[in-house]
């Protein structure tokens, strides 16, 4: 070949750019942050300054907790547990003023359907629980006798609180029903005014989901799923079970089992993706993630979670597996699942800190380096940095970040 072909061939190619280098992720350390650690400006100065020394750069902070706020809200309550604080103090905006000044990124994380708890029923006026008692997710053992019910009975609300009390191994509390349309407008107004109002670098879902599947058994979501499966019937059928259900309002849920299961999840995925699509409309670059329970199929059958589908259409940026397993093998399975159906999104493998010793955590966090997670997320800051069986000296924290995050 000729020295002057070869010497052409060379210099086009030196001409041409290279090929740009996939941007490198910075791990993502994270805290979840309970509300209880941000009710007074020192507490919220100490959770800055243990973030900084340790290596953490990002706190998920709860800012929503049970119907209430932790901000300056358009839509809902302030926390009583601020009531000893002036009426200026902003939970939020001061997290963000220090954290951001620290060069650590701040996630304003919502507890989306809990409402409340039923050993402590919220007495403000303007709270979901007493102004819209339509709202309230009801449990199938209480859902014929409320069906013809007027919310607004106090009865109704009675009854909701006492069923729901029966059944406390798997109730966190009160819950808002999913299928409520006006639920889900308020959703979206309460994710808007924080994305709206506040330098958040992120939304974070939790309690994206239904309680369990004895929920929710409320008069509307039950005419909303008779309206799905309707315009499906021979007229005949149709006939036959619109004279039965004048006496049985469950016989439509109890005719398409499969169908009802559906249509539970269907209301959470379109309130997430609402939530995000209209989150990065008014912010774009925000970025929106979940809390989601580690068990792939527990969260689908029994809590009508599919974080699958979410990260699928894009729904999501990022996926917190609550892997709170102390068991490594699990705690191995459970973000194997996540990152092969994260779709190119962001895993952030949870770790249920409270739950194992500081040397189990570690463990998991250098697994989830060598599974290719994006990052981790301990649960929580506040047990953390206080004395505990696994931490007597309060040091847990400390310790993390000497052996893995600095």
């Amino acid at each position: 070949m000729p020295l002057g072909f070869l010497v052409s061939l060379f210099l086009l190619a030196a001409g041409q750019p290279h090929a740009a280098a996939p941007p490198v992720r910075t791990e993502v350390r994270a805290l979840w942050v309970v509300r209880k650690s941000i009710t007074t400006e020192a507490a919220i100065e100490k959770l800055v300054a243990d973030a900084k020394a340790t290596g953490v750069n990002t706190l998920i902070v709860q800012v929503r907790g049970r119907g209430d706020a932790f901000y300056k809200s358009r839509f809902e309550p302030r926390s009583l547990d601020l009531k000893d604080q002036p009426e200026s103090f902003d939970p939020l905006a001061t997290v963000l003023r220090r954290a951001h000044r620290a060069g650590i990124k701040v996630h304003a994380w919502m507890n989306t359907h809990l409402l409340c708890d039923v050993s402590e029923l919220p007495s403000d006026p303007g709270h979901v629980y007493q102004k819209h008692p339509d709202w309230l997710g009801v449990p199938r053992k209480a859902a014929s006798e409320l069906y013809a019910l007027d919310p607004w009975d106090a009865r109704y609300r009675e009854w909701i609180v006492k069923v729901s009390k029966e059944n406390m191994t798997e109730l966190e509390g009160l819950y808002t029903c999913p299928a409520h349309p006006e639920v889900k407008e308020h959703l979206v107004n309460v994710f808007l005014d924080v994305v709206g109002n506040y330098d958040v670098d992120g939304i974070h879902f939790d309690y994206v989901r239904y309680p369990s599947p004895d929920f929710s058994y409320s008069r509307t979501a039950l005419d909303r799923f008779r309206a799905t499966i309707e315009p499906g019937l021979a007229e005949e059928e149709r006939r036959t079970a619109s004279a039965l259900a004048r006496s049985r309002p469950l016989l439509y849920v109890e005719l398409y089992p499969q169908a009802w299961d559906r249509f539970r999840r269907e209301q959470i995925t379109e309130l997430v993706e609402r939530i995000a699509a209209a989150a990065r409309s008014k912010k774009p670059g925000v970025m929106v993630s979940a809390a989601v329970f580690a068990n792939d199929e527990d969260a689908f059958n029994r809590r009508y979670q599919d974080w699958k589908v979410w990260l699928e259409r894009g729904a999501l940026d990022a996926v917190c597996p609550m892997a709170y397993t102390p068991d490594t093998e699990v705690w191995k399975r459970q973000i194997a699942i996540a990152r092969g159906f994260s779709f190119g999104r962001q895993l952030w493998a949870g770790i249920g800190t409270y739950r194992q010793t500081p040397e189990s955590a570690l463990e998991k966090i250098r697994l989830a380096r060598r599974m290719g997670a994006d990052g981790v997320i301990l649960f929580s800051y506040g047990q953390l940095v206080t004395p505990s069986e696994w931490a007597p000296a309060g040091d847990y924290l400390e310790q993390i970040g000497k052996q893995a995050f600095r």
